[in-house]
């Protein structure tokens, strides 16, 4: 009886995911979305007789911000104001000089993140030094430390500019809300996280990150994070703002690109206190700026049909290769097809590295995550592409 209770319990379970999948479009395999517009970007690669026609689109960023960029370059160029104060460790760091600067110079909690890397991982809240010496000792590559950033409110912007412009546009503004469930005052996290429909499809996971307060009765009302990476791949989920743009708004993120006068192309991620204090220039900081593999956000958080979500990202392709085009017949070069390839394929590997060291370090979780195809598609779109090309050479 227990055992046929269990197998009933597993078919209701894959019924209720696979409702789930075929009508949210959203969570659909990143191929499948992206194959109706695969033509564009082969057309895109075919007009600028490059595959790597993007690297001339942010040319401050190694590979544009594609992918495989250094967050450290990307916050060297931005305003000293705009950003977390954030130290660069290398792999060999001491921990004497760890310790000299979390006495020094930050205090916990901190945030700790790797220098090259995506979809969140090896993100970490550090609350304690014993924490920190761990997540040292098991980095496998350098990293940045940074004070924790905790305003209440995280956002996305998306935003282009042509070159020799002075002024941008903002396509997308969404609110990023954490991984988290809410308390009734009788019920276990446990019970909490298999009843939310945006953890249950996770749930091995999040029972691992949260082994210690599985059977913990959270309070009524109050809120318990699951997750604080607010990556879409993390279980993040995105909140339109489009009401919110406006000229004060703009005006902000003029000043943060032009600041190096070579971002031109992608998405910011930003902390702030709130929105009004975020289109006043103050109370907020940028987590991260995402050059020409960003995705935008916006596609996700509006309400857009499928169709409506393939315009957009056609869009913001077009955007990208005219300014690619124009930077290009300004004299920045687009990367030769061997030197994007060799980038592509570390960047590549460098992310698999990331990918068994973060599952490693979740408490070994037994079920194998599955990477959500939210973010960067098109690093796995071109990916694809070259893959093929080389091995039709070979």
């Amino acid at each position: 009886m227990v055992k046929l209770l269990s197998t009933l319990s597993n078919i209701i379970f894959h019924i209720r995911q696979s409702a789930f999948r075929l009508t949210h479009w959203e969570s659909w395999n990143w191929f499948v979305k992206y194959i109706p517009i695969l033509p564009v970007w082969l057309w895109l690669c075919w007009r600028a007789r490059s595959f790597w026609f993007f690297t001339a689109s942010n040319p401050s960023l190694t590979f544009g911000g594609f992918d495989g960029e250094s967050k450290k370059e990307m916050y060297d160029q931005l305003p000293p104001f705009s950003c977390p104060k954030t130290f660069f460790i290398e792999r060999g760091t001491s921990i004497t000089t760890l310790e000299k600067i979390m006495t020094s110079d930050l205090s916990f909690p901190v945030a700790v993140k790797p220098d090259v890397g995506r979809m969140g991982l090896m993100f970490r809240k550090i609350n304690s030094f014993g924490e920190l010496y761990d997540y040292h000792r098991r980095m496998t590559c350098d990293y940045l430390l940074q004070e924790f950033v905790d305003y209440p409110v995280e956002v996305s912007v998306f935003y282009y500019r042509f070159p020799g412009k002075a002024s941008g546009t903002i396509t997308g503004f969404i609110k990023k809300e954490c991984l988290s469930v809410t308390g009734d005052g009788t019920s276990t996290l446990l019970e909490l996280m298999g009843s939310y429909p945006r953890v249950r499809f996770r749930l091995e996971e999040m029972k691992a990150k949260h082994a210690s307060h599985l059977n913990k009765v959270i309070p009524q009302g109050e809120q318990y994070i699951l997750s604080h990476a607010l990556n879409l791949s993390r279980g993040g989920q995105l909140i339109s703002l489009e009401h919110e743009k406006d000229e004060r708004l703009l005006s902000l993120f003029d000043e943060l690109s032009n600041y190096t006068r070579f971002f031109y192309f992608g998405r910011y991620d930003i902390k702030c206190a709130s929105i009004e204090d975020l289109k006043c220039g103050k109370n907020f900081k940028v987590l991260e700026f995402n050059g020409g593999g960003a995705e935008p956000h916006h596609v996700y958080g509006n309400g857009n049909t499928l169709f409506q979500a393939l315009r957009i990202l056609v869009h913001h392709w077009n955007i990208l290769f005219q300014i690619s085009e124009m930077n290009n017949e300004k004299g920045i070069p687009y990367w030769s097809f061997d030197k994007g390839y060799a980038h592509f394929k570390k960047a590549g590997e460098h992310i698999k590295d990331l990918k068994k060291l973060d599952a490693a370090t979740l408490d070994k979780i037994p079920n194998k995550r599955k990477e959500l195809p939210y973010l960067r598609p098109e690093v796995k779109l071109v990916s694809s592409l070259i893959d093929s090309y080389v091995n039709s050479k070979n």
